[in-house]
């Protein structure tokens, strides 16, 4: 590979870290990592060639706080820094004080993070492409609640009120009857400030039963702009993804053509460069709206680059350098169905919430087709830091089928003790009717799973804790092992296995 960047400040943690120096590692480019103190040990430390220390466990105190990545990337001598997901990755200042400090920024211009990074001035940008968008209110946030009142009732409730720097299902409010709008506001402001430092709101109609439909795309520093087709991601709980598919099976052919031109001219209206994703809303008569683009690599790039053969992050590190795409849009392959199950430290029971503590025991699944893109194992801690986020678990399948079929037994194999995690909850999404009929809209869980959860288990003292892990742990390798063709006793039916949740044991 042809690329002046010979080494990469990997400015992020986890799953992500490990991700970006293995591509690195391959294109024989050396990676760099950055820690905080409570990473010290992490994965993605022992992975990379070299690792800077930049403060304490806070992510306001290490890995969001520009000068020390920037200090470290020039204290190794690196080229270029590549951002990775969340944390600095659509921040348009550091994207500038990288490119200030002479280095290289694998991501977008900082101008075009700016502009897509506002929702408003976003649908500004589609509207002027001819890039359809959901109908909607474009507030300045200074108008007064008469004003959004008034709007509302020329939408048609329900509508949703959502953050104009937002992301992440922060700082959005669905509303259904004029007397909830108020408080909506109030709320939705509240948490945008305090997430993104904007408390601009504005209002979009609310689609009855959509599907979230994404395009990745790529472009280079010569002008090309490519998409690399679509991912479906309307499984989700609290506006955030859980579990993400491609190809979408709700996609005719030439609806997936003209969903990708769209996709594109998005693109081409910012002279976008390197990968991102246009998101869409996908109505039940077929109409598709623009929702937002996401200026970085996606947490499911993954089930992109099993149906594709296409590694995301080594384009990203070939465009950051100068090059031009590797491949024209009519050289792209496109084959199989690839599902990918993001595994949370969180609660199902208890509405998703996070969970925290130790992995006493992990063991990844394994075979054909089964990838793990991981950034923790046995021993290491899930802390309050940090997104609960443990792994992303993802299969590829000749056909839809077959893909569903590798997940259920990679899910069923995932061996994960000490913390409470989301592995049975999938489990039970991948199993359900309405995803193998390919229901798949952003209402499935709510109603489909609404009152999902698991008797639960009783307490037990941490020496009972311990011995329970140590058990379960023997179960599973002895099952994995006989070898006699018997099937493996689930949990469901077993009021005091530990692996029903381990409320009790598991914190």
């Amino acid at each position: 590979m042809k690329a002046k960047i010979a080494r990469v400040l990997v400015a992020n943690r986890g799953e992500i870290a490990v991700r970006v120096i293995r591509a690195c590692r391959e294109a024989g480019i050396e990676a760099v990592a950055v820690y905080s103190e409570a990473d010290a040990a992490a994965r993605h430390v022992l992975a990379a060639d070299a690792a800077v220390p930049i403060g304490p466990a806070p992510a306001a105190e290490s890995y969001l706080v520009h000068d020390k990545i920037i200090a470290a990337a020039h204290e190794v001598g690196a080229d270029a820094i590549h951002p990775g997901f969340g944390f600095l990755s659509e921040n348009p200042d550091f994207a500038e004080a990288v490119v200030a400090a002479g280095l290289i920024w694998i991501g977008p211009p900082p101008e075009v993070i700016r502009v897509m990074g506002s929702k408003t001035a976003a649908r500004e940008r589609m509207i002027a492409a001819d890039v359809p968008v959901v109908p909607g209110f474009q507030a300045t946030g200074d108008e007064p609640l008469a004003v959004y009142a008034d709007e509302a009732e020329k939408l048609g409730y329900p509508v949703l009120v959502k953050a104009s720097a937002g992301g992440g299902g922060k700082g959005m409010r669905a509303v259904d009857r004029p007397e909830a709008l108020a408080e909506a506001l109030e709320g939705a402001r509240h948490e945008a400030q305090s997430a993104f430092g904007d408390p601009t709101v504005y209002l979009e109609k609310l689609l009855a039963r959509p599907r979230h439909i994404e395009f990745q795309v790529f472009g280079d520093a010569h002008g090309d702009v490519v998409h690399l087709y679509e991912r479906e991601c309307s499984i989700q709980r609290r506006h955030q993804k859980i579990v993400e598919e491609a190809p979408s099976v709700a996609l005719t052919e030439e609806l997936r053509a003209r969903m990708g031109s769209a996709a594109v001219q998005a693109a081409q209206a910012v002279s976008y460069e390197g990968a991102g994703t246009v998101e869409f809303m996908l109505d039940e008569d077929g109409s598709f709206y623009f929702l937002e683009m996401n200026t970085r690599i996606q947490v499911e790039h993954p089930i992109t680059e099993l149906t594709t053969g296409v590694d995301l992050v080594e384009w990203q590190i070939l465009v950051a350098g100068g090059e031009p795409l590797p491949l024209s849009q009519d050289e792209i392959p496109r084959h199989g169905h690839a599902i990918e199950c993001r595994i949370y430290a969180e609660d199902p029971a208890r509405d998703f919430m996070p969970a925290t503590g130790r992995i006493a025991f992990a063991e990844e699944p394994g075979g054909p087709g089964v990838r793990v893109d991981s950034g923790v194992g046995s021993g290491d801690e899930i802390s309050a830091y940090y997104d609960p986020m443990i792994a992303k678990l993802v299969v590829y399948g000749m056909d839809r089928d077959h893909a569903i079929r590798r997940m259920s037994r990679a899910l069923a194999d995932y061996v994960l003790l000490g913390v409470t995690t989301n592995l049975a909850f999938l489990q039970d999404v991948l199993a359900h009717s309405a995803f193998h009929e390919g229901d798949t809209t952003t209402d499935f869980i709510d109603t489909h799973m609404p009152d999902w959860g698991v008797a639960e288990a009783p307490a037990l003292d941490s020496e009972s804790a311990r011995l329970a892990v140590v058990a379960a742990a023997l179960h599973h390798r002895s099952h994995s092992t006989a070898g006699n063709g018997a099937e493996t006793t689930t949990s469901q039916g077993d009021l005091y296995s530990p692996w029903r949740g381990g409320d009790g044991w598991g914190r």
